[in-house]
């Protein structure tokens, strides 16, 4: 027992012989990965499959480590995505013009280890966390009347309305995996800049979704407004709900719309990342 309690002592002392904290602070341009069908591109002649990763964007990353000896160390980081538009449906005929996006705006903790190869070159791997935000659906949609339907509303031929909303959507909380490899360049002994290429592999289960904004004008041809909000979040269309629950489980004759099926969306994504990291060294009498 004595032996196996000096042995633990030797090994905590050349572990500590050596320590170093850092913060580091970055940005980076991702691209989607395991992308997956969002929704349709519909024109007069042909309709289109759109496809895409809420994981693409501009990552925000804080990060902050500390190394037990020159190759083994641990990382926590903060990371915020501003995702880029991803297309849901687009349609482009004579009588309708739908545009419909989606983006995400997402927080992510990812806590990992890292090892050193050599001075310069390190990797980086362990947990993502997606621990807040939501994902942002935006849609116009513009659609003529018929004649019919114009006269009956006491409105000229070439009358149309013109619905623009904003839902956001939450989800459940996932576990994803990072993993980085990147290379440092060090000014000095204190500061230095890197470039790293960063995987994240992650998905997210919807949980709920909440219509945030909500308006409908009746517009003259001359782009005139008639109506101005027909519709609104006090006053919604037949089918919309301001708020919706997505379940696992939905019996035939459901009639509620505010339950539907729930669905996993696709954050993943391969990127570049470039930063500044600040370095304190520590070494301790063994």
């Amino acid at each position: 027992m004595r032996k196996h309690l000096l042995l633990i002592v030797a090994i905590c002392s050349i572990n500590l012989s050596f320590s170093q904290i850092y913060f580091s602070s970055s940005i980076g341009q991702t691209i989607g990965s395991a992308e997956v069908k969002f929704g349709e591109i519909v024109t007069p002649s042909q309709s289109e499959n759109s496809y895409g990763s809420y994981g693409e964007g501009t990552n925000f990353q804080l990060r902050a480590g500390y190394f037990f000896n020159e190759t083994f160390g641990v990382d926590f980081g903060i990371a915020y995505l501003h995702g880029a538009d991803q297309t849901i449906t687009k349609v482009s005929l004579s009588n309708q013009e739908i545009n419909a996006i989606a983006r995400a705006r997402a927080f992510g903790l990812s806590p990992s280890l890292v090892y050193k190869f050599s001075n310069k070159i390190y990797g980086r791997f362990g947990a993502l966390i997606k621990a807040g935000g939501k994902t942002e659906a935006v849609v116009y949609n513009k659609t003529s009347f018929s004649d019919s339907e114009a006269s009956a509303q006491g409105l000229p031929s070439g009358s149309y309305s013109v619905t623009e909303y904003t839902e956001d959507y939450h989800g459940v909380l996932p576990l994803g995996f990072v993993g980085a490899f990147g290379y440092k360049l060090d000014f000095n002994k204190n500061f230095g800049l890197f470039i790293e290429a960063e995987y994240l592999g992650i998905s997210v289960k919807r949980k709920d979704s909440e219509i945030s904004e909500f308006n409908t004008n009746i517009m003259l041809p001359d782009g005139t407004v008639a109506v101005s909000s027909l519709y609104s979040l006090e006053n919604l269309p037949t089918g919309y709900v301001i708020k919706s629950d997505y379940v696992d489980e939905l019996p035939h004759n459901n009639t509620d719309p505010s339950k539907k099926l729930a669905q996993r969306v696709p954050y993943s994504s391969f990127g570049i990342n470039f930063g500044i990291t600040c370095t304190f060294e520590q070494k301790v009498s063994k």
